[in-house]
């Protein structure tokens, strides 16, 4: 596998290690995540060049933001009212979460139905873009809606893809189906292993304010 750290620290939109970035996520009750989507699959994550995700930080990341401190003041709450505006009139759905897939850079679950979650994408990233003038670049360029269970690290090529794949074979798992009733927005960075945030706030679907 490769070193999933290393490709945010280097793509063009930088992401460096410990800069807090603006991001809108889809997030569930640790909980929740950890008997049904983390714990089923630990054996599968706690391999050499891999640095797992605690149920706490599981995600599925609508938007990657610009860095906070970028952000002008009064910018972040305009965002962030324009968003729970919008998202009044967006219904609560349901995404099913499938077994874990090994990508070149992390263990995944991706989930369906994508248009669903895509709405919020585009709804955050035009709101992003409409409020600051469009300084930062789209993140993601394109939306499927996932969550990863564990990152590539910078030891990622002890991380033997298709030994993974075999031991994903011999574990037990089924679809997991999950409410989303709401987004969030948090302060995100990396310290080149884990994902962590500071929660911002949290938008309701489908619910006057």
């Amino acid at each position: 596998m490769d070193d999933f750290f290393a490709r945010v620290r280097t793509r063009n939109a930088s992401w460096p290690a410990g800069r807090a970035d603006l991001h809108w996520h889809i997030l569930f009750p640790a909980d929740v995540v950890e008997d049904r989507l983390v714990g089923p699959y630990r054996k599968l994550t706690s391999g050499p060049g891999l640095a797992r995700v605690e149920a706490r930080w599981l995600h599925t990341t609508l938007m990657h933001g610009g860095p906070i401190t970028e952000y002008r003041p009064g910018e972040i709450d305009e965002i962030t009212a324009r968003v729970a505006k919008e998202c009044v009139s967006i219904t609560p759905f349901e995404l099913t979460y499938g077994r874990p897939s090994v990508g070149n850079v992390a263990i995944e679950l991706t989930a369906w139905p994508g248009e669903r979650s895509r709405r919020l994408w585009e709804l955050t990233t035009r709101i992003d873009a409409e409020v600051t003038g469009g300084r930062f670049p789209v993140i993601p360029a394109a939306h499927y809606p996932h969550a990863s269970l564990a990152y590539a690290d910078a030891e990622a090529a002890k991380a033997d893809r298709t030994a993974l794949k075999v031991a994903l074979s011999d574990l037990p798992g089924e679809p997991v189906t999950l409410p989303v009733t709401s987004i969030s927005l948090v302060a995100q960075s990396h310290d080149n292993r884990h994902i962590t945030w500071e929660h911002l706030a949290t938008v309701p679907l489908g619910e006057r304010r």
